[in-house]
């Protein structure tokens, strides 16, 4: 009975490491975390003071534009979260129960839910590191608040929520005092996650615990954001039965799109036109043309950007891009046949065969 009680102990906290695993390494792929000095650099105050001879100085802290704050705290915001499975606190008692016959790996555990409590949650303006003072004078009121209350005022009232009491809270002293307070809770939150993550990595690695690979090595982050596949393409009139299973043959009216179709008369059921071309792949240029064609400046002309089907201005990748659709033709030695709409062509549906 015993052993069935800790089997299933063991298998409901790998589960709680597992949530975390898979949340910290998306936080490990932000771009803030690409530059581990300067990240590091973000949880401490760096201020630079200018003094101008006459009893003044300027005080000047530099931060990441806002946005790619905002999109940290947004994948870290799990982690902060006493409710989500990937909490915090709740992986390092899963650490705990793993650990608890190895002293050394305790005692950091110990250390470090301590170090977290201290820096996300401190219990105190002093532990927050500082805090800030305003008046109005005009009215004569007077404001003051920590920095954890300024940053708790930022990511849940500007960011990730819309907080009115946060909001109402933070509001005197203007969201640049709301956004620095929050970067280096932000930044700290990612630095102590991410070493986390790589303690359980080294654990796994042990034997400690036994996490499923998969959660080690599956996509979190998206790499690019360009969508692109090699396919078969097939258009139907807009009522004809719908596919109903990706591995049955298409329903009847179902018709393989061909080379020369002109696609500008496809329209979707709302009016809108399908936002694709057709694109002779006897034609593209390969890799090596496309350099050739280079402008005596280093650029393209547009016209020859516009034969090659690429919008102006060129998308980030389009080289790239054109080179997967040579190399397509390539491999396949010629371009699809089929039957072509003409021109009074309606509405159609269509589908991708990724075969």
């Amino acid at each position: 009975m015993e052993d069935i009680r800790q089997a299933e102990a063991d298998a409901s906290w790998q589960r709680v490491l597992e949530a975390f695993v898979v949340r910290a390494r998306r936080v490990e792929e932000h771009s803030l975390a690409s530059d581990w000095d300067a990240l590091v650099a973000l949880t401490t105050m760096q201020v630079t003071v200018d003094q101008l001879g006459d009893g003044q100085a300027v005080v000047r802290q530099v931060f990441p534009a806002e946005e790619v704050v905002e999109s940290a705290a947004a994948r870290i915001r799990p982690i902060l979260l006493e409710g989500d499975p990937c909490f915090y606190q709740l992986a390092l008692k899963a650490l705990g129960w793993f650990c608890r016959e190895l002293p050394q790996e305790a005692a950091w555990i110990r250390a470090t839910r301590a170090e977290w409590r201290k820096r996300v949650s401190p219990s105190s303006p002093e532990e927050a590191g500082y805090w800030v003072a305003v008046s109005d004078t005009v009215t004569g009121q007077s404001y003051d608040l920590d920095r954890h209350r300024l940053a708790m005022a930022w990511i849940y009232g500007d960011v990730v929520h819309h907080d009115t009491n946060r909001r109402d809270e933070g509001d005197a002293f203007g969201l640049f005092e709301r956004f620095r307070g929050a970067v280096p809770l932000v930044a700290w939150a990612m630095v102590g996650a991410i070493e986390l993550l790589n303690f359980t990595r080294a654990l796994h690695t042990d034997g400690v615990v036994q996490l499923r690979q998969e959660v080690l090595d599956e996509p979190v982050a998206l790499k690019s954001t360009a969508w692109e596949h090699t396919a078969r393409v097939y258009f139907a009139p807009v009522g004809a039965q719908a596919p109903k299973d990706a591995s049955l043959p298409l329903p009847e009216d179902w018709v393989q799109l061909g080379r020369g179709v002109d696609l500008s008369v496809f329209r979707t059921d709302s009016g809108g036109q399908l936002p694709v071309r057709s694109t002779d792949m006897s034609e593209l240029p390969s890799p090596e043309e496309v350099e050739a064609a280079r402008t005596p400046a280093g650029g393209w002309k547009r016209d020859q950007l516009a034969a090659w089907g690429i919008p102006w201005p060129p998308p980030k990748g389009w080289k790239d891009e054109l080179a997967t659709q040579w190399r397509a033709a390539q491999a396949t030695g010629a371009a699809p046949s089929g039957p072509a709409p003409g021109p009074g062509a309606g509405p159609v549906q269509e589908a991708l065969d990724f075969g």
